[in-house]
Formats: structure tokens, C-alpha cells, sequence
């Protein structure tokens, strides 16, 4: 028996030297000869080789202890052995980016993999507006290594320092070290707020130097940036856990 057509030969694997890598759009490769990474868990769709998985739980008491504070907890898991390990998220676009002795703010729901050398934390976003919505989350990954995280769609990066930037919370991906945040709460006045306004509540405000990842798509189901200690979730509805 023989199969005709390119099936096989348009999506072949492509091989590559770098520890992360994009297959498509969608589908990440990594390649385990450069040591371990923590991982989205659920995020495996295929591996090649010896790969190994551990679940890490909440990453530790302190982090377990700031997940149940603010109502949220992405687990992660450890990816150890030797192949090429897929990962994929619901099959959401992937950006794949190296941080050389830098740090990026990232929402938890948009994180995918990272390098074991990163180190990660979840924190309290300083601003003033964010009393107004119960406390602002986010996860701060910080060092030297391979992140990867994924978007709804293709995203803007905008340079926040040519001009005053304003994003929808619920669409904002990351943004990077240099970068200033504050919240403001657009009512849009009385009138608005008795035909029910307009869904563009919360606002976050970007200034200093940097870039902004924005999604075109809100993640307003499940997860994004919401109200610390509300119903379903906290302000990045599943923050890494781990």
C-alpha cells in the first residue's frame, strides 16, 4: 500500500539547533539536550526521545501561599531527559523570545515554557488605580533564558515611550523591564454607567521605556487580568502556580 500526497513532507519536523524553537505558529520544540524546563502542565501534545515529567506543585510555600491569596494558580510542570518535547496551549499562537540578564511582566494565563534559569515570581503591580479593583497580579520572570508564551492572535508589540499608552486589561500580554504601569477606572461618566456602560472598565496606563505585548483577543472567560479575591479567579485568573 502507498500514501499519495504532501502530508508528510509539508509538516515534517523541522530541525533545529536552538533550545527553543517554533514548529508553526502554534507548536513549540524543545530541544532537552540544553537541560530542563518548566512547563505549562497539560501543555505536552508529542515527544521524541526520554522526557520526563514532574509536577511541581505551587513552585514552594511562598508562592503557594500568594496563589491561594489572590485566588488563582497555574501548576507548571518540570521537563527533564533527552529528545525534542511539543508544547502547545489550546493551539494558541506561540512567541518565543531570550532574555539575556533581563526581566518581563508577564500574565500567568499567557505563560507556556520558560528555561530552568529563569526565575520566577508572582507580585503585587504597584499603581494607584489598582485599590480601586481589589489589587493587580502578574508574574515576573527574571534572567537569563528561553521564554515562550502564548497569544490570542498575532499581538502588537507598542513602544510605550513615543506616546502615552493605554490598553484594555483583559488584552495585555506582557510588557518589559523600564516599563511603568498604572491603572485607571473609565466609568465613561454618568451617562455611560446607567446604559450600562461601555466594557472598557479597567484600563491600564503604560509610560517610561519599554514595549507592551498586546493580544488581540481578551481573556475574559478564562483568565486575564482581573479583581484580586473575586468569584473564579484573582487578577490573572490561572497565575503560575509553579
Amino acid at each position: 500500500m502507498t500514501i499519495h500526497g504532501s502530508l508528510f513532507t509539508d509538516f515534517a519536523e523541522k530541525p533545529s539547533q536552538d533550545p527553543f524553537s517554533l514548529q508553526n505558529k502554534k507548536l513549540l520544540r524543545v530541544d532537552m539536550r540544553y537541560g530542563p524546563v518548566q512547563a505549562r502542565t497539560g501543555s505536552m501534545v508529542a515527544y521524541q526521545g526520554d522526557v520526563r515529567f514532574q509536577n511541581r506543585g505551587s513552585g514552594g510555600m511562598g508562592k503557594f501561599l500568594k496563589a491561594a491569596a489572590t485566588g488563582e494558580g497555574v501548576r507548571m510542570m518540570e521537563c527533564t531527559g533527552s529528545g525534542e518535547l511539543f508544547l502547545a496551549d489550546e493551539a494558541a499562537e506561540v512567541q518565543v523570545m531570550y532574555l539575556e540578564d533581563d526581566a518581563i511582566s508577564v500574565n500567568g494565563r499567557n505563560v507556556l515554557a520558560f528555561s530552568s534559569s529563569i526565575q520566577w515570581d508572582i507580585h503585587r503591580i504597584q499603581a494607584r488605580g489598582a485599590m480601586m479593583t481589589g489589587g493587580l497580579y502578574n508574574v515576573s520572570l527574571r534572567g537569563t533564558g528561553y521564554v515562550a508564551v502564548t497569544t490570542k492572535g498575532d499581538p502588537i508589540a507598542l513602544d510605550v515611550a513615543s506616546s502615552p499608552t493605554f490598553a484594555d486589561a483583559q488584552a495585555v500580554v506582557l510588557w518589559t523591564a523600564g516599563v511603568t504601569m498604572d491603572v485607571r477606572v473609565d466609568t465613561g461618566g454618568l451617562g455611560s454607567m446607567i446604559r450600562g456602560g461601555t466594557g472598557e472598565l479597567l484600563q491600564m496606563a503604560f509610560g517610561g521605556q519599554g514595549y507592551v505585548l498586546v493580544q488581540p483577543s481578551e481573556n475574559v472567560v478564562d483568565g486575564g487580568h482581573q479583581g484580586g479575591g473575586g468569584k473564579g479567579g484573582g487578577m490573572l485568573g490561572d497565575l503560575l502556580g509553579g
